[in-house]
């Protein structure tokens, strides 16, 4: 019986010390890699501001409404450009809202987002702009893109919006074989690769260009909130928004667009067509499948039209337009397909088919006949990096790497470019 207790004894001790050995057996590893900057949620939540007008250095979507061109400027806010001569369009304000692309426009109520946010602002004097309302973390995986070359780490949003990375160098101690604790891929977030006072506000919604991953229906916002999830905002009282529905979609959103009572989503693997005539609940209708490539869509009676194109996230893809027929709604087919540099953007109006051709610049077409389409060119601005477009009343809206174009297309036969606004520096 005592050699029994001493050989449990003794197994204990050894075990205690190989256990021990364990746990000081580790690997330490250095790497460099993107470690988020913070700021306060409280300080975020109330950094909304109008200042004067500020120069634009990168341009991105572009929205219409009541005479007024709001400007995106890439992450930072809103250029407001008095719009009512399209000749002589004046900067009047800048909006000031961090992280900032999107946005869209009901009545007198500005929605845009704001990082992880979704902002009302009330514009109704346009020069003492007003935070009416705040959706808090409707965009929950959105974060500036830091440098590609590195990964992400050492992220805790608990302690506030990330607002920008810094390169560090990081040293973590790991288990043998285990994964790299510290380490978050990219692909776990989503990247965001005005005049007088008393403007008289219509109503309705405004006008956006086809790069848009917002858009009104009524009393209801939808939203692309991350590129598999259509969210649906009901948005009636600006200061009461709040998510009534959320839709899984399985491709990778880029674009929505309005035609009745119908949305078209573009996106990176095809064009989804949904039932939007119940606003609350929209219903999938029908697919177009094509290549993996970026896609906007705008759409025209009988018609959509799809530009694809190779990118930083479309690799594998061709530069082409797709012209869809979706006459028959629930069976979208291809009628042709055409080949283009690398186009973004495209807007229509009536026989007219506007494209940015990326670096090829603006491309307009006669589109009367889609199997001829790229035989009838009417014009061609080339040699400077375009985006996207609003064509409307004769008046198309450009937005580009040199600045915000406008053109008169109101005779067909002799289209001009009537106003330029520079951009300064680089646009990067």
């Amino acid at each position: 019986m005592k050699n029994a207790v001493k050989t449990s004894v003794l197994l204990l001790v050894l075990a205690a010390s190989l256990s021990g050995c364990m746990d000081r057996t580790v690997e330490r590893i250095t790497y460099k890699a993107n470690v988020p900057v913070y700021m306060p949620f409280a300080e975020f939540r109330t950094s909304f501001q109008k200042s004067d007008t500020v120069e634009i250095t990168h341009p991105g979507k572009i929205y219409f409404k009541d005479g007024y061109l709001f400007v995106n400027e890439y992450g930072k806010g809103i250029h407001v450009i008095d719009n009512s001569d399209p000749a002589n369009p004046k900067k009047t304000a800048f909006y000031k809202i961090m992280g900032n692309v999107d946005m869209a426009i009901k009545g007198n109520i500005l929605y845009a987002d704001s990082y992880i946010d979704l902002v009302a602002i009330d514009i109704t004097d346009i020069n003492n702009p007003k935070e009416e309302g705040r959706l808090t973390n409707v965009f929950p995986e959105v974060v500036p893109e830091g440098d590609v070359w590195f990964p992400y780490a050492m992220v805790d949003k608990t302690r506030g919006v990330i607002i920008d990375w810094e390169v560090e160098t990081i040293t973590e101690e790991r288990d043998p074989g285990s994964l790299w604790g510290g380490w978050i891929y990219r692909g776990d977030f989503t990247m965001m690769s005005a005049a007088e006072s008393g403007a008289n506000w219509s109503a309705g919604a405004g006008t956006g260009g086809s790069m848009a991953r917002f858009m009104l229906n009524n009393d209801y916002l939808y939203l692309i909130s991350y590129p598999w999830m259509l969210k649906t905002v009901d948005a009636k009282e600006a200061g009461k928004m709040s998510v009534v529905d959320s839709i899984n979609v399985s491709r990778s959103m880029e674009t929505l667009f309005k035609v009745g009572d119908k949305m078209f989503i573009g996106t990176t693997t095809g064009m989804l067509i949904y039932d939007i005539s119940n606003a609350v609940q929209p219903t999938q209708i029908s697919i177009y499948n094509h290549i993996t490539a970026c896609d906007p869509v705008v759409v025209d009676g009988q018609y959509a039209y799809v530009t694809l194109r190779t990118g930083t996230r479309c690799t594998n893809a061709q530069n082409l337009l797709d012209v869809i027929d979706i006459s028959s709604i629930a069976n979208p087919y291809l009628v042709k397909s055409y080949p283009l540099f690398n186009p973004h953007g495209l807007g229509v109006d009536g026989n007219l088919l506007f494209i940015c051709d990326g670096k090829a610049g603006l491309k307009i077409y006669d589109k009367s006949d889609p199997l001829a389409i790229i035989t009838k060119q009417l014009a061609h601005y080339p040699d400077f990096d375009t985006f996207d477009v609003i064509p409307m009343d004769g008046i198309l809206m450009l937005t580009g790497e040199k600045g915000i174009y406008q053109y008169d297309y109101s005779d067909p036969g002799n289209i001009v470019q009537i106003s330029h606004i520079t951009i300064v520096g680089d646009g990067k």
